[in-house]
């Protein structure tokens, strides 16, 4: 959501068109990251998901090949691979998911025509560290009032998107606006929350009550909103002010305002809704980036502009590996209890598709996975921060 934007910054430590676009060079690669290895390493290729959802999340990906011309080249860790193979990769294991066979078949098939591939991880031992993400749901209008008055602004037109390869939402754009004939960065959160830059621009896409849930949407990218007649609409990322990401909570523990505990996801929660506005907007403008979104028909999508799928979409980053791939990945969840609190963890494994990226997601070392919408999704997201493995599935050439 591509996307949803940096919660995952806020999980570590914790928190957290009319714009013209021209092209630039885009940089290598850093070091090999996808390592070979034998099935057996991680066997059984159980998975713990609804099988239904795999599907729906590989026509998704699927439909975005569709898109490419078939001699684009995807990056698969420090090279390149045309995206007829990955294609190819999802027809073949969708073939095998829709057939009749016992499960215990199935994994045997996939065993036999898949090669896996390891990633590095953060430590070029195959650590990984995975996090969540999700679709909040706020109280909003189309209105200004006394209570709405939180806006939610759409792409400003003078904003500029230098994109490096010409495909648009590369992690590696340049942001920013024409001032005197010069590029200059795009304004900050506070010059434009409280300088309000933006204002009489005409810019609104709907205003909500609350800055603490704006705060968070700004951070997950996308999200719904319940209007004062009962309407819902969808909004989601559409650009952002380009300036880099800052963990408010990681500032606090920094200042010694809060401890190590007061970071959990209904914690934080609760420590930022019990300050006041304007000690709220100082904190906020700790963290200068800014979200602009966008009217969604469905959704919520991710970075491929395909509809995510809950519990199987991830985000990763599109310099290390390639966009729309099958995936497997290997970690714990947690299991919650009436109340919502954590009862046990329990490892599982799961197919997945990378069809997202993230301000935080970078490098071969994370992956951010999308837990769904609402209150139980916002609670398995905001627990994640587990460390396990992520493996990339091609098929045997």
């Amino acid at each position: 959501m591509k996307s949803r934007e940096a919660f995952v910054c806020f999980l570590l430590i914790l928190v957290i068109t009319g714009c013209a676009r021209v092209s630039a060079p885009r940089s290598p690669a850093s070091a090999p990251t996808l390592w070979p290895v034998p099935v057996e390493e991680i066997l059984p290729l159980a998975d713990d998901h609804e099988g239904g959802s795999l599907i729906t999340a590989l026509e998704r990906s699927l439909g975005y090949y569709d898109t490419l011309p078939e001699n684009t080249l995807l990056r698969w860790g420090d090279k390149r691979i045309p995206v007829r193979d990955l294609k190819e990769t999802l027809l073949s294991f969708r073939e095998i998911m829709l057939g009749g066979e016992p499960e215990a078949v199935k994994a045997r098939r996939i065993s036999e025509t898949f090669s896996f591939h390891r990633s590095s991880g953060m430590d070029q031992r195959g650590t990984v560290l995975f996090t969540g993400y999700y679709e909040p749901f706020l109280e909003g209008s189309l209105e200004k009032t006394d209570r709405y008055r939180f806006p939610l602004y759409g792409v400003p037109d003078d904003l500029i998107v230098v994109d490096p390869d010409g495909s648009s939402g590369g992690d590696e754009e340049q942001i920013g606006r024409l001032e005197n004939g010069r590029m200059r960065p795009y304004y900050s959160r506070a010059e434009i929350d409280e300088g309000r830059v933006l204002e009489g621009k005409h810019l609104e896409i709907a205003w909500v009550d609350d800055p603490v849930e704006r705060f968070y949407l700004q951070m997950q990218g996308s999200g719904r909103i319940s209007l004062t007649d009962g309407t819902i609409i969808r909004v989601g990322f559409a650009g952002s002010n380009g300036i880099p990401f800052r963990s408010v909570a990681g500032y606090l523990l920094d200042q010694g305002k809060i401890s190590q505990k007061d970071t959990a996801y209904q914690a934080f929660k609760r420590y930022l809704k019990g300050l006041s506005l304007e000690e709220l907007t100082e904190l906020f403008n700790y963290n200068g980036r800014y979200v602009f979104f966008r009217l969604m028909a469905d959704g919520p999508r991710g970075s491929l502009r395909v509809p995510l799928t809950p519990g199987r979409s991830i985000a990763t980053d599109a310099s290390v590996f390639p966009r729309g791939a099958l995936a497997f990945i290997r970690l714990q969840k947690p299991r919650f209890d009436e109340q919502g609190s954590i009862v046990e963890w329990v490892p599982f494994g799961r197919f997945v598709l990378s069809q997202d990226a993230g301000n935080a997601i970078r490098g071969p070392g994370r992956v951010d996975l999308f837990c769904g919408s609402g209150g139980e999704a916002g609670r398995l997201a905001g627990s994640l921060k587990e460390k396990g493995r992520l493996y990339l599935i091609l098929k045997k050439r």
